[in-house]
């Protein structure tokens, strides 16, 4: 599983065809996609399934692991490799039971959230939001790098990868904490140059 370069997309988040962004970023070396059709201007039903359809191709064609978010209903149908789960939606104990043989992801935000939830259950833990971000309307408060650390030591051997407000400017001070990979959605569907922005992540 490799998370180094893990880019969050869906298409309220973009000003052009998400499917030509995907294909750019996925020839230019990101190692995992996360579909997230969610927020305002989010497509619905099978708009939203059919986009996904062609995400999930380009990611199967160029070898790239693709999750889901929380959005259970599309994680059969797009066959995805895994689910990304926050601390509003389904407990991590349930979604592993659906899907035993998936890869599933938590964001955790504080001590409270690690010491309240299943942490062993998860193959990976997504740790923010970092930096300040505008690309979610519920991102919650900053936890900076130091987050990073603190789960760093708690779980040496966890997959973590840093989400929340991270550029090609600041994404090596995450990984030089201690995270495995680093998430973005506008530091490549924003990109004036999508593979210069991959490469620097």
């Amino acid at each position: 599983m490799n998370l180094r370069k893990y880019f969050i997309m869906g298409s309220q988040n973009c000003d052009r065809k998400p499917e030509d962004i995907l294909e750019e970023a996925a020839k230019s070396g990101i190692t995992a996609f996360q579909y997230r059709e969610k927020g305002t201007g989010a497509l619905t039903g099978q708009e939203k399934l059919t986009l996904g359809q062609r995400l999930r191709d380009i990611c199967t064609r160029h070898h790239v692991l693709f999750f889901v978010n929380d959005d259970t209903d599309l994680v059969e149908p797009l066959e995805a490799d895994g689910i990304h789960l926050g601390q509003d939606d389904m407990p991590l104990e349930k979604a592993r039971e659906m899907y035993p043989d998936k890869l599933i992801g938590l964001s955790v935000s504080n001590q409270s959230e690690v010491d309240n939830s299943s942490i062993q259950l998860a193959d990976y833990l997504g740790a923010g939001s970092v930096f300040e971000t505008p690309s979610k309307d519920d991102a919650e408060q900053t936890v900076g790098l130091e987050w990073i650390r603190t789960l760093r030591r708690q779980y040496p051997n966890m997959p973590i990868v840093g989400i929340g407000g991270i550029t090609e400017e600041n994404a090596v001070s995450v990984i030089d904490v201690g995270a495995d990979g680093v998430a973005v959605i506008s530091a490549i569907t924003l990109a004036g140059n999508v593979t210069e922005a991959v490469r620097k992540l």
